[in-house]
């Protein structure tokens, strides 16, 4: 390995230490109470060197909700693309978002408490991607009973979003796999659905 490239990897984990930092960091004190000096400090850099990845803080904060919301939207889209039916592809999308609240939870407080510290900017694209996901949802559900509303879909929609996204607040950290069980079954029952009634297209 060249020193470019080993100073291009170092850079590139120093970047992704620092968003580790910020994110835990956010979580716990809020945006607005941690300062570049908290981050560069849990990070192990100096706040100068801070800036050579990062331009301010709320940059950081934008890093860290526009990648998540891109990551839903990527990885959503791609577990209904690999689905066999309309039913799968819930079960499929149910799955996925419950292990990211459960891995991610620092992110949800995040979005929860400091989404509002956003830029004018970041904050239309992160609530772009986000809605761009819940459409995905949406046509799913549409495929599985095509008599309910678009305003009934997403209104469930978001409802099970709610469900899932509560565990940073209300899940205990301990049993994981019980509590994955839990939110996934009760997920899918307030969907109200039991057997697929579509097939999603062009497979």
């Amino acid at each position: 390995m060249n020193e470019t490239t080993t100073r291009s990897r170092q850079k590139a984990e120093r970047r992704e230490q620092l968003l580790a930092a910020a994110s835990r960091l956010f979580a716990e004190r809020g945006f607005r109470s941690v300062s570049i000096e908290d981050l560069a400090s849990d990070a192990g850099v100096s706040g100068p060197a801070l800036y050579r990845h990062f331009d301010s803080k709320e940059s950081i904060l934008a890093e860290l909700l526009i990648d998540a919301s891109e990551q839903l939207l990527r990885q959503g889209s791609e577990r209904v693309a690999s689905a066999t039916s309309a039913l799968d592809a819930l079960r499929s999308l149910i799955s996925f978002h419950t292990e990211f609240a459960l891995r991610d939870r620092d992110l949800i407080r995040i979005q929860d408490h400091d989404f509002a510290n956003l830029g004018s900017s970041d904050a239309k694209t992160v609530s772009a991607l986000q809605r761009a996901y819940i459409e995905v949802w949406m046509s799913v559900l549409s495929e599985l009973d095509p008599t309910l509303a678009q305003s009934v879909i997403r209104t469930k929609v978001q409802a099970v979003f709610g469900l899932l996204n509560s565990t940073p607040h209300s899940a205990p950290h301990g049993d994981v796999e019980t509590t994955r069980a839990v939110l996934e079954a009760m997920a899918i029952d307030a969907f109200h659905v039991s057997s697929p009634r579509a097939t999603i297209a062009s497979r």
